[in-house]
């Protein structure tokens, strides 16, 4: 009983599959049909978006060609002094004196609490006159410096910038340690 059960199944299973293919076959072709009708029309506009593609960077380059008061590249190593950065580049950290070699900051230690990986170190030292800390030294170690730009941010009092140098490069890790505080910079 169970056997003859299986073969009506495996008959019956078996109209209905091979129904199924015909159908399959039959909307296979017309979606083939159809398939290529959509990928000759999208290969005309493949090949018409872009030639307009080119004809734009073409019209763009002759624009830039045709107005030479507008400067797109600078020759470098030629206007080495005359170059400027833009504001919002960042380059190492500067404290900047006036002509008595003075500087704005008081040693409150907040750039160094805001430095994310330990550039900056302030050590601070005992006035004699008045007895409070002072600025002893403000050291910057360049090498480290990921130029994220917290320390300026952090600073009340404005003491230190982000600089515009752009060179600097060294063949020692030791030169790339600036005491800020005194007015060459070096240590």
């Amino acid at each position: 009983m169970e056997i003859h059960a299986t073969s009506k199944f495996i008959k019956h299973h078996h109209r209905w599959s091979l129904f199924n293919i015909g159908v399959v076959t039959m909307t296979a072709k017309q979606r083939s049909i159809e398939e290529s009708r959509k990928d000759f029309d999208s290969y005309f506009k493949r090949v018409f978006n872009g030639f307009l593609s080119l004809v734009k960077g073409m019209w763009l380059t002759i624009n830039i060609f045709s107005s030479p008061s507008r400067v797109i590249t600078s020759e470098y190593p030629e206007n080495r002094d005359t170059l400027k950065m833009h504001d919002r580049f960042r380059g190492q950290v500067i404290m900047p004196h006036n002509e008595e070699g003075d500087h704005n900051c008081t040693g409150c230690t907040l750039c160094e609490k805001a430095c994310p990986n330990g550039t900056i170190s302030i050590l601070q030292t005992i006035s004699p006159k008045s007895g409070k800390k002072v600025l002893g030294k403000f050291i910057y170690r360049f090498s480290q410096c990921t130029l994220c730009n917290l320390c300026i941010e952090a600073c009340p009092f404005d003491a230190i910038f982000m600089g515009q140098e752009f060179e600097e490069a060294k063949t020692s890790r030791d030169d790339l340690v600036f005491v800020l505080n005194k007015r060459e910079g070096k240590s």
